[in-house]
């Protein structure tokens, strides 16, 4: 059964038809998900550059390095753990702000 039973139907010109189209797909949605998301007060942002994902699969991977590198330098003893756990906090920081930067919709600002 679907989620949603109410159709509403809206008349748009050509222009506006063009904009709703290119809006949606910039932002990889349907042109149904993209209305849903202004009417519920978020603006949907472009989908991210494709080097976007290459950019984060490596920070993920030298996340990874870290913790292999710790697992590694605690087994021995010959690490700052203080120090070093300060590194991986600022790694996952930085990866979590890109994320949200480039992917999380933005609350819409009303005006008046």
């Amino acid at each position: 059964m679907r989620k949603r039973s109410i159709r509403v139907q809206v008349w748009l010109n050509k222009e506006e038809k063009t904009k709703l189209e290119a809006s949606a797909k910039k932002a990889g949605l349907s042109q149904e998900t993209y209305l849903r998301a202004l009417i519920n007060g978020y603006v949907p942002k472009e989908l991210p550059p494709p080097d976007y994902y290459a950019v984060m699969k490596e920070l993920h991977a030298i996340g990874s390095n870290l913790n292999q590198i710790a697992a590694r330098a605690n087994a021995i003893g010959h690490i700052d753990r203080t120090t070093f756990q300060y590194e991986a906090n600022r790694l996952r920081k930085a990866v979590l702000d890109i994320q949200t930067a480039v992917t999380s919709p933005e609350r819409r600002v009303e005006n008046g």
